[in-house]
């Protein structure tokens, strides 16, 4: 009789907004980018790797001091990757500096009844930041 009891106050304590629905249909928001430039890359998981590993290179060979690396959810691991394959290509001219967080997404909930109303919902999403930098030029003298 207890054990029946907390089960229903889990239950209860549930987001109801947060549960699959059959009232509304989810609509995923883009993400909000924090900042604009050539030099910032945002990493997904769609893009192809090496376009995106080629794009980096051409930067850093063209002058670029810094680049800035972005990367959400499951996209992290492509970041961290493709910094770590820079720092190879650049070997003892590039260093990275990383910043992790969380990032609030929002997500509209439109309805497919008529008797309820539009709402939003907000999840959660972790992220990288990674700041790859020259600490030296290449084929200069020291």
């Amino acid at each position: 009789m207890g054990d029946e009891n907390n089960v229903k106050k889990k239950q209860d304590q549930r987001n109801p907004k947060r549960l699959p629905n059959k009232k509304y249909a989810i609509k995923k928001r883009l993400p909000l980018r924090p900042i604009e430039g050539d030099n910032v890359i945002f990493v997904t998981k769609k893009t192809n790797f090496k376009a995106q590993l080629e794009k980096c290179c051409d930067l850093l060979s063209k002058g670029e001091k810094e680049i800035i690396l972005h990367g959400l959810g499951a996209a992290i691991q492509r970041c961290c990757n493709l910094a770590l394959q820079l720092e190879l290509l650049f070997s003892g001219t590039c260093q990275i500096e990383v910043n992790t967080g969380t990032v609030d997404i929002i997500d509209d909930l439109e309805p497919l009844t008529d008797d309820v109303d539009f709402g939003t919902q907000v999840r959660h999403s972790s992220s990288i930041h990674i700041r790859v930098f020259r600490n030296a030029m290449l084929g200069a003298n020291k």
